[in-house]
């Protein structure tokens, strides 16, 4: 049996039953007679590519859809395996079946139609697609619907669990013709593995390093023609060679109220919950201009109703759940009054830096500047200056309190 080990890397238990190490694609370490290294690789390669297929179906179950394995899980889906497992069918369940049920964001569904349909009508692989835009804005739902449209598989991941080449690779080679690779967070692939992509994405080719030293080789192993479909809430982070390589760039806005509320409504019918139109309208206020939050807000209000009322969603009492969850009627939850509240009470209404508010508030830096500021920005709650984050009059007015004092003759105020 062939063996590869790094240096100072312990053991791993295989697949085989025995004790033995983890291969990873160019690492390098003391291996083995040559001749056993292909077959080691498809040993390790193996596992990856047949969880994703077993995870995977078809394209024709794009209205159930697949376990999400593009986000990480969480603390509360580690503990409660079941429970995570259920939200992600619950949310997978509400999701439209094809371009024509989708709502809002027309001019990029208008134009993702016609490049789809033209890549059919040619037999073609669809160009590569990168999908920018706040979380919670259907990324995931349009790459189920790109697949669906093609009438080939969706592999989704997330950038984080591809943690050397090797994974990569395996999800490479388990690709078939035009199939669909998703890659949530994008931005988050680790140097190595984003140049390894590169001539994936060209080329529709990879390398695997054979050997070592002056006898060592690469072996060119072709790929079909697929597609990668990339999602990203940062934009800015995201290297000039990997953007550059995406022929069809597509950014999502907020959604407005009205059309969360059709999104309500749509999904109130599909969880069978008879919602008013009011109710619906209160709802799509408050959800941020995010289908995820309304699909959320939904359902926390339904267990109001079946347990309070008589399972009818409807005012005033829609309203009044939703207050009792913290969200007003701007769609604020309990952190982004937290986060008005530090830069106005404990740093005097900004500017401050970002890491000196996320202490402030017991928040990571990355989840205040990807989930609550793009929103507070928007809105007119804050401003972003070169010197840091500062409060808008609108955030004092919003939290009732006094703004403050005009600053002497010769300063600048700052908002």
């Amino acid at each position: 049996m062939f063996f590869c080990h790094s240096a100072g890397q312990p053991p791993v238990p295989s697949r085989l039953g025995r004790a033995g190490p983890l291969w990873k694609l160019g690492t390098r370490g003391r291996c083995g007679t040559m001749s056993a290294m292909p077959r080691k690789r498809h040993v390790d390669a193996a596992p990856a590519e047949s969880a994703v297929q077993h995870a995977i179906p078809r394209s024709g179950s794009v209205g159930v859809g697949p376990a999400d394995h593009s986000r990480p899980a969480g603390r509360a889906a580690e503990l409660h395996p079941g429970r995570a497992a259920h939200e992600d069918a619950f949310d997978a369940a509400l999701r439209p079946r094809s371009f024509d049920e989708y709502i809002g964001q027309r001019r990029v569904v208008d134009n993702l139609k016609v490049f789809v349909e033209a890549a059919r009508r040619r037999g073609e692989a669809l160009d590569h697609v990168l999908f920018c835009g706040p979380p919670g804005l259907g990324k995931t739902t349009l790459a189920h619907l790109i697949s669906s449209a093609l009438g080939v598989t969706l592999r989704p991941v997330g950038a984080p669990a591809i943690d050397h080449k090797g994974t990569l690779a395996s999800y490479l080679t388990s690709l078939g013709e035009r199939d669909v690779l998703f890659i949530d967070e994008i931005h988050r692939l680790q140097p190595v593995v984003e140049e390894y992509l590169y001539p994936a994405m060209e080329d529709y080719r990879i390398e695997i390093p054979v050997g070592e030293g002056p006898a060592a080789q690469l072996i060119h192993m072709a790929l079909p023609r697929f597609t990668l479909v990339g999602a990203t809430t940062r934009t800015g982070l995201l290297t000039s060679p990997l953007r550059d390589r995406f022929g069809i760039v597509l950014r999502l806005d907020y959604y407005s109220p009205v059309e969360l509320a059709e999104i309500v409504r749509r999904s109130a019918l599909r969880l069978q919950v008879e919602v008013s139109a009011s109710a619906c309208h209160t709802i799509g206020q408050r959800a941020r201009g995010t289908p995820r939050i309304a699909n959320r807000l939904l359902r926390r209000v339904r267990d109001f109703a079946e347990v309070e009322q008589n399972g009818t969603v409807d005012e005033p009492y829609c309203g009044r759940w939703l207050d009792r969850l913290g969200v007003d009627k701007q769609g604020l939850d309990d952190m982004d009054r937290a986060l008005l509240r530090a830069v106005i009470e404990r740093f005097d209404g900004g500017p401050v830096g970002v890491e000196s508010l996320a202490a402030a508030v017991s928040e990571e830096s990355d989840t205040i500047e990807d989930v609550y500021e793009p929103y507070l920005i928007q809105e007119g709650f804050l401003s972003r200056t070169p010197r840091g984050r500062v409060a808008t009059r609108r955030a004092y007015e919003h939290l009732g309190l006094p703004e403050p004092v005009a600053p002497p003759a010769g300063q600048q105020r700052l908002w």
